[in-house]
Protein backbone atom coordinates (compact mmCIF):
# COMPACT_ATOMS: atom_id res chain seq x y z
CA UNK A 1 0.00 0.00 0.00
CA UNK A 2 1.25 3.53 -0.79
CA UNK A 3 1.88 5.45 2.16
CA UNK A 4 -1.61 6.94 2.90
CA UNK A 5 -0.91 10.74 4.69
CA UNK A 6 -4.39 11.39 7.23
CA UNK A 7 -4.62 14.15 9.28
CA UNK A 8 -6.77 13.38 12.53
CA UNK A 9 -9.03 16.24 14.27
CA UNK A 10 -10.01 15.10 17.29
CA UNK A 11 -9.86 17.21 20.74
CA UNK A 12 -9.85 14.05 22.82
CA UNK A 13 -6.33 13.12 23.36
CA UNK A 14 -6.65 9.22 24.59
CA UNK A 15 -9.12 9.35 21.90
CA UNK A 16 -6.83 10.77 19.38
CA UNK A 17 -3.87 8.05 20.40
CA UNK A 18 -5.84 5.50 20.11
CA UNK A 19 -7.13 6.36 16.12
CA UNK A 20 -3.90 6.90 15.95
CA UNK A 21 -2.66 3.62 17.28
CA UNK A 22 -5.00 2.13 15.09
CA UNK A 23 -3.84 3.96 12.06
CA UNK A 24 -0.36 3.30 11.88
CA UNK A 25 -1.24 -0.48 12.66
CA UNK A 26 -3.38 -0.62 9.61
CA UNK A 27 -0.32 0.95 7.78
CA UNK A 28 -1.67 4.96 7.14
CA UNK A 29 0.79 7.62 8.14
CA UNK A 30 -0.27 9.78 10.29
CA UNK A 31 0.78 13.35 9.44
CA UNK A 32 -0.43 15.61 12.35
CA UNK A 33 -3.01 15.76 15.00
CA UNK A 34 -5.38 18.82 15.26
CA UNK A 35 -7.80 19.50 18.39
CA UNK A 36 -9.75 22.61 16.87
CA UNK A 37 -10.95 24.00 13.65
CA UNK A 38 -8.61 26.71 13.09
CA UNK A 39 -5.85 24.17 14.10
CA UNK A 40 -7.09 21.45 11.81
CA UNK A 41 -7.19 23.69 8.37
CA UNK A 42 -3.44 24.47 9.36
CA UNK A 43 -2.48 21.21 10.12
CA UNK A 44 -4.12 20.34 5.97
CA UNK A 45 -2.43 23.61 5.14
CA UNK A 46 1.16 22.14 6.07
CA UNK A 47 1.23 18.44 5.73
CA UNK A 48 -1.31 18.22 2.63
CA UNK A 49 -2.99 14.93 3.57
CA UNK A 50 -4.57 12.48 1.55
CA UNK A 51 -7.55 12.52 3.64
CA UNK A 52 -9.00 13.98 6.81
CA UNK A 53 -10.63 12.13 10.26
CA UNK A 54 -12.99 14.50 11.44
CA UNK A 55 -14.62 14.23 14.64
CA UNK A 56 -18.08 16.68 14.42
CA UNK A 57 -17.98 17.61 18.04
CA UNK A 58 -15.05 20.14 18.20
CA UNK A 59 -14.54 22.82 21.01
CA UNK A 60 -13.90 26.19 19.58
CA UNK A 61 -15.03 28.56 16.94
CA UNK A 62 -16.38 26.22 14.46
CA UNK A 63 -17.05 22.90 14.86
CA UNK A 64 -16.20 19.65 12.87
CA UNK A 65 -18.67 20.45 9.95
CA UNK A 66 -18.03 23.57 9.41
CA UNK A 67 -14.39 22.62 9.75
CA UNK A 68 -14.79 19.76 6.99
CA UNK A 69 -16.51 22.72 4.70
CA UNK A 70 -13.61 25.01 4.85
CA UNK A 71 -11.22 22.32 4.45
CA UNK A 72 -13.29 20.86 1.21
CA UNK A 73 -13.79 24.42 -0.35
CA UNK A 74 -9.79 25.09 0.07
CA UNK A 75 -8.14 21.79 -0.63
CA UNK A 76 -10.67 19.25 -1.72
CA UNK A 77 -9.79 16.59 0.33
CA UNK A 78 -11.70 14.04 1.53
CA UNK A 79 -13.32 13.59 5.17
CA UNK A 80 -14.44 10.94 7.50
CA UNK A 81 -16.36 12.12 10.04
CA UNK A 82 -15.65 10.32 13.55
CA UNK A 83 -18.32 10.62 15.98
CA UNK A 84 -20.63 9.95 19.01
CA UNK A 85 -23.02 11.87 17.24
CA UNK A 86 -25.80 9.94 15.05
CA UNK A 87 -29.12 12.09 15.54
CA UNK A 88 -30.93 13.12 12.63
CA UNK A 89 -29.95 16.68 12.82
CA UNK A 90 -26.12 15.93 12.97
CA UNK A 91 -26.46 13.45 10.15
CA UNK A 92 -28.27 15.98 7.74
CA UNK A 93 -25.66 18.52 8.31
CA UNK A 94 -23.31 16.54 7.77
CA UNK A 95 -24.30 15.50 4.75
CA UNK A 96 -24.43 18.24 2.83
CA UNK A 97 -20.57 18.34 2.95
CA UNK A 98 -20.90 15.10 1.06
CA UNK A 99 -18.60 13.24 3.09
CA UNK A 100 -16.06 10.63 2.09
CA UNK A 101 -17.58 8.51 5.28
CA UNK A 102 -18.78 8.65 9.08
CA UNK A 103 -18.37 6.20 11.14
CA UNK A 104 -19.92 5.85 14.60
CA UNK A 105 -17.56 5.45 17.49
CA UNK A 106 -16.52 3.57 19.22
CA UNK A 107 -15.55 1.53 16.14
CA UNK A 108 -13.49 -1.32 15.25
CA UNK A 109 -9.79 -1.26 13.03
CA UNK A 110 -11.64 -3.12 10.20
CA UNK A 111 -14.32 -0.21 9.80
CA UNK A 112 -11.91 2.08 9.93
CA UNK A 113 -9.68 0.66 7.26
CA UNK A 114 -12.83 -0.38 4.54
CA UNK A 115 -14.03 3.23 5.44
CA UNK A 116 -10.64 4.46 4.39
CA UNK A 117 -10.20 2.39 1.65
CA UNK A 118 -13.29 2.70 0.32
CA UNK A 119 -12.92 7.06 0.57
CA UNK A 120 -9.89 7.13 -1.44
CA UNK A 121 -10.46 4.44 -4.27
CA UNK A 122 -9.09 4.86 -6.80
CA UNK A 123 -6.68 6.62 -5.38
Amino acid sequence: MDQIKIVIVEDESIVALDIKKSLRKLGYTVTGRAKSGSEAIKKVEETCPDLVLMDVGLNGDMDGIETAKRIQADFNIPIIYLTAHSDEATLKRAKLTKPAGYLIKPFEDRELHSTIATALYPA
